[in-house]
């Protein structure tokens, strides 16, 4: 599903070249990520895992590679006044399928954990508008992304 992003995205600079961190996708993606991890104000080891894996997945790195990356979108957000500065790096250089697919990753994150929070709803809501991903859109991976943690967590519910 996510493919056409993770092709597009592994093509952008790489975090720490030469483009500064506040015009790199790739922290602006980590930032955001990170900023819906905490929307709740309740971090979970699995949200933070998820994050570190669709980074991962999306850039085609690890260790310390990952490990920079990760550290540049927590710093990033932490020092933010709002989100438009990265949103408006993602809307830039995301086409209209990417940046739907985007919206598809930070749902996986909310529902990473089972729950999900109306702040993480109401941030996710502000990033789709600030990127140019419409309602349905943004409704239809939000359905998407619920149905697959149900996949995923309903055996061990039941158990």
């Amino acid at each position: 599903m996510f493919e056409r992003m993770i092709s597009f995205l592994k093509d952008l600079p790489a975090a720490g070249s030469k483009a500064s961190c506040e015009d790199d996708p790739r922290v602006a993606a980590a930032a955001l990520m990170y900023h819906v991890m905490d929307a709740d104000g309740d971090r979970q080891d699995v949200e933070w895992e998820r994050v570190k894996q669709l980074l991962s997945q999306s850039y085609g790195i690890s260790g310390a590679e990952l490990d920079r990356l990760v550290k540049a979108g927590e710093q990033a957000d932490n020092e933010a006044i709002d989100l438009y500065a990265f949103t408006s790096v993602l809307k830039r250089s995301l086409d209209d399928q990417a940046r739907k697919d985007f919206i598809g990753m930070m749902w996986e994150i909310v529902y990473a954990d089972g729950e999900l929070h109306e702040m993480e709803d109401n941030t996710i809501w502000r990033i789709a508008e600030l990127i140019g991903v419409e309602s349905r859109d943004r409704v239809e991976a939000k359905r998407k992304a619920a149905q697959k943690a149900q996949r995923q967590i309903g055996p061990e519910a039941d158990e």
